[in-house]
């Protein structure tokens, strides 16, 4: 089973944030598949599916982006999912807006979100595909630009991303990262991508 988990804060507060690219994007996911979030007796809202022949589980984590790590640890315990099944959906403020980055590993790249899975998981060995949210914030800002919600000609832009990512999204489900890494890399070559990985 693989498990793909979109970062964010629950509630109508934060739905159009910047920091909440993750759970936009799986929103834009159920509804292209017909599928629908419900909520669970854990700490997270999830939807369950099935692609040619993979089952799979959509996770929106109800515990705040800082905390998300318990969440994520709770379903992996639940579904009996191993970390390499794994795939993380964030926001990155290191790459310009609507840009993608697709990883196998790593560290947390100063994401809290990221940092708390990589804490109670005890491990760095999850795949993620890093959505950029921009920069464009001054010294000292931080917190309030991701909190702040994007603008109707950005999710424009973020349409075109969420269309590619579904793709992506749907190799790493039927056939693992390196199937995602593929995809990424034909998309690329047909010049309809102009993203990276690492």
């Amino acid at each position: 089973m693989r498990l793909i988990v979109g970062i964010g804060n629950p509630g109508s507060r934060y739905k159009n944030n910047r920091h909440n690219v993750g759970f936009q994007f799986l929103d834009f996911f159920v509804q292209k598949k017909i599928l629908q979030f419900k909520a669970s007796k854990f700490q997270f809202h999830i939807t369950e599916g099935e692609l040619l022949g993979q089952p799979f589980v959509l996770l929106k984590p109800d515990t705040y982006v800082n905390n998300s790590g318990l969440a994520v640890l709770d379903c992996i315990n639940h579904f009996k999912i191993e970390v390499n099944d794994v795939l993380v959906v964030v926001d990155d403020i290191n790459l310009a807006l609507s840009k993608i980055r697709i990883r196998k590993s790593g560290g947390d790249g100063g994401h809290n979100g990221l940092y708390s899975i990589i804490y109670h998981l005890e491990s760095r060995d999850f795949s993620r595909l890093r959505i950029g949210i921009g920069d464009d914030f001054e010294t000292g800002n931080l917190a309030y630009y991701v909190l702040s919600d994007f603008n109707k000609d950005d999710f424009v832009k973020l349409e075109t991303t969420f269309n590619q990512s579904i793709q992506l999204v749907d190799s790493f489900i039927s056939d693992g990262y390196n199937k995602m890494l593929n995809t990424f890399s034909r998309l690329k070559n047909l010049n309809k991508l102009n993203n990276e990985t690492e």
